[in-house]
């Protein structure tokens, strides 16, 4: 899969993660893309190493995208540990 594909999957694996991870969320918009885009790559590459699986087909297969989204939300509750205790006051 391409670059283009992948900040796809990732936008809408991020998006997916923080929809079924209720909760507020320190990062916006721009952190979701990025949570997305890594968690994507840690799922595929957790698939591979922890299950022996080729979860990264391709675009349209739903592997990748369950692989993507359980990377997102991965990160995204690592993310809410690590700055969880920062707020910001305006």
């Amino acid at each position: 899969m391409g670059v283009i594909a992948w900040i796809i999957i990732g936008l809408l694996a991020g998006m997916i993660a923080k929809a079924l991870m209720p909760g507020k969320d320190p990062g916006g918009v721009i952190v979701t893309i990025l949570i997305g885009i890594a968690g994507g790559l840690l799922g595929g590459w957790l698939g591979k190493v922890l299950f022996g699986v080729d979860s990264i087909d391709g675009f349209f297969d739903l592997s990748t995208w369950i692989a993507a989204v359980v990377g997102s939300m991965i990160l995204l509750a690592l993310y809410r540990l690590v700055s969880g205790g920062r707020h910001r006051h305006v």
